[in-house]
């Protein structure tokens, strides 16, 4: 008799064999399975379907599909299969590839645990909470569905053991375009950017994923306190970079020199024989710089402090004096100079005194020559 060709040969499988099987019937807790050429019935219990937690056999396969199962069990009845464990094993392999070569893939989250996120693999891979960001995150719930950029960190195939981090590729994004944004930015440069935090010595701005420092003397043309004075966190602004050091990965920066300066129009605003009230500065030797308006100074010569001989400013002025002065010359090229005076505003009291002297010589004294001459004259004809 001649053996019919389409007639499949019937064998006994043993534990740890790969095989096909098409999915003939899905129960809740478990799948049953044809088996090419085994006489036996295939289950596939669902705690074999996947590395991850099943709730129902019908959320992980269908009816008629064709699965690659291995054997973990051969029953007089039945041949307990897993597809968890066929897929382990080839998962492994690509495991091991993307490990050593530091690969960068995508993969869904499967579920949010304590502690971190779980996804599947092939095999349970994990992503601990401290290398999912590089920053804080309190609440995982969304991410849940998402799909994360990673990299494996270790690898034990023994402890049956992935660890995963998406902060590594965060962390390796952000270097790279740190260093391009390095490579092109220029000192000179106006670009926008945003107040990250707050110091006593200035303000950190993010311009793009590099931190610069607009240092306090470089946040206002007017004298300041504290940066918070002019710019809050969040705020976006403008900035000039005044220099790089490429090698410490640090940039100067300043908000100043991208606002107008306080001696523009100068000629505008004050001019010569103005009576204005000003703030003593700086105390020199040769005089007081005077703030006589937000960011621009005005020279009082030391001549030009008192009408009295002075041996330095500080005789008579103090820093954070309030003085009225009396402008005599502005100069708006590019010297930038005011000159001011105090003296001229003030009472010259040695002239004063001079002047009351006079008067008192021209004043009559209350009698006369005259009268002297006759008083002795009448007690000479007495005496006779």
């Amino acid at each position: 008799m001649v053996e019919d060709m389409n007639q499949v040969e019937v064998r006994d499988l043993e534990v740890g064999e790969v095989i096909t099987g098409k999915v003939s019937k899905v129960e809740e807790k478990q799948v049953l399975v044809d088996v090419s050429g085994s006489k036996l019935d295939g289950i596939i219990p669902i705690s074999e379907l996947s590395s991850l937690h099943v709730e129902k056999a019908s959320d992980v396969v269908s009816e008629g599909e064709e699965l690659e199962l291995k054997v973990i069990k051969v029953e007089e009845d039945a041949l307990i299969l897993s597809k968890r464990a066929a897929q382990a094993d080839k998962a492994w392999e690509v495991l091991e590839h993307k490990f050593n070569s530091g690969e960068i893939f995508d993969t869904e989250v499967k579920d949010v645990v304590k502690g971190g996120l779980v996804v599947d693999l092939g095999v349970r891979g994990f992503i601990p909470a401290s290398l999912v960001e590089a920053h804080f995150v309190e609440d995982f719930s969304d991410y849940k569905g998402k799909s994360l950029s990673v990299k494996i960190v270790e690898l034990d195939r023994e402890k049956n053991r992935v660890i995963l981090s998406h902060r590594a590729v965060v962390e390796k994004n952000q270097a790279t375009k740190k260093q391009e944004l390095f490579d092109a930015i220029k000192a000179g440069s106006v670009i926008e950017g945003t107040v990250q935090r707050l110091t006593d010595f200035g303000a950190f701005v993010d311009i793009g994923g590099i931190d610069g420092l607009v240092h306090i003397s470089q946040l206002s043309h007017n004298h300041i306190d504290k940066p918070s004075d002019v710019v809050q966190e969040g705020e976006k602004v403008k900035v000039k970079v005044l220099s790089i050091d490429r090698d410490n990965e640090r940039i100067s920066l300043s908000i100043k020199e991208t606002l107008p300066g306080p001696w523009e129009n100068i000629s505008e605003k004050i001019a010569r024989g103005d009576v204005v009230e000003g703030v003593v500065r700086r105390l020199v030797q040769f005089g007081a710089f005077v703030e006589v308006l937000p960011g621009v100074e005005g020279l009082v010569h030391i001549s030009q402090i008192s009408h009295k001989h002075i041996g330095t400013p500080g005789e008579v002025l103090k820093v954070g004096q309030k003085v009225n002065v009396k402008v005599l010359e502005v100069n708006d090229g590019d010297q930038r100079r005011i000159s001011l005076s105090i003296k001229e505003l003030e009472e010259d009291t040695s002239n004063a005194d001079y002047a009351q002297y006079q008067q008192q010589q021209e004043e009559p004294s209350g009698f006369q020559l005259g009268e002297m001459i006759g008083d002795k004259l009448n007690k000479l004809n007495d005496l006779k």
